[in-house]
């Protein structure tokens, strides 16, 4: 018997049951927009004015640096989902439900892929929040709906592969306490790479890490697929960050999956 059309079946189980449970406790929804909103403000509008005149663009100021920090603004986002993931797995872990799973004949990976696939649903709804209030406040893309959808299927690929890490992060978690803080870190990269300043405007070491970190050529793309500056082989290299960080992050999970419970 074919176990590929059980194992779709099985997904689209535990899809219904992560959106149900989101559904349940809306306030991580929300949290997964609201604060990157909130950052968008507060950069735009506190310090946009500044930093945008730093630019050294001809319009400066304000409506510059909205163009420019909108990308990392929307890879936050992404990073930002990672911490719900987390929890909700590792409540599920601490509810004794993966362990039932286990024992149960459900496709081995349907359990964590529902997590994911639920994971980046909430993502892609933020994701679309965020560029809703930066159009209201005066972002202007200058591409069109090809470079559109290319950056949307930019941010998908690293919403899956911020996911798949995330649920690793919530079952090797010892508690959901522990699971909110693991990825924490996730949420800082985006703020030392190019997301809201210029690299070379760093100090050299920082410099040098923004620019080999994860986060700076996927928003070094998503910009020029927004706004048409140069893209050079920033979306090779993070297109394959985030197939190797999908494929560790599938992996760590599987095995923590299948790990015996009494180890």
């Amino acid at each position: 018997m074919n176990t590929y059309p059980l194992a779709a079946t099985d997904t689209a189980t535990m899809l219904r049951r992560n959106l149900r449970r989101a559904r349940r406790y809306p306030s991580l929804t929300f949290f997964i927009a609201a604060i990157p909103v909130v950052f968008l403000l507060l950069f735009v509008f506190v310090l946009g004015g500044t930093l945008g005149a730093g630019l050294g663009g001809v319009a400066g100021g304000r409506a510059e640096y909205t163009a420019y920090v909108l990308p990392g603004i929307l890879l936050v986002t992404v990073a930002g989902a990672a911490q719900g993931t987390a929890i909700s797995v590792a409540m599920d872990m601490s509810e004794g439900i993966i362990a039932r799973f286990r024992t149960m004949a459900v496709a081995r990976s349907s359990v964590l892929t529902g997590h994911v696939i639920g994971s980046v649903i909430q993502t892609m709804l933020a994701i679309v929040i965020v560029m809703v209030v930066a159009v209201l406040i005066g972002f202007r893309s200058t591409t069109g709906p090809v470079e559109w959808l290319a950056a949307a299927g930019l941010l998908a690929l690293t919403a899956v592969a911020i996911s798949w890490l995330s649920v690793a992060l919530g079952m090797v978690s010892k508690s959901v306490e522990t699971a909110s803080n693991l990825p924490m870190f996730l949420v800082i990269l985006p703020f030392l790479s190019s997301g809201f300043v210029p690299t070379d405007s760093m100090p050299d070491g920082l410099s040098w890490f923004a620019e080999n970190q994860p986060f700076t050529p996927l928003i070094e793309t998503v910009r020029g697929l927004l706004l048409g500056t140069p893209i050079g082989n920033s979306g090779i290299v993070g297109v394959g960050w985030c197939v190797a960080i999908s494929v560790v992050g599938f992996l760590w999970a599987m095995r923590l999956y299948d790990r015996d419970p009494g180890a």
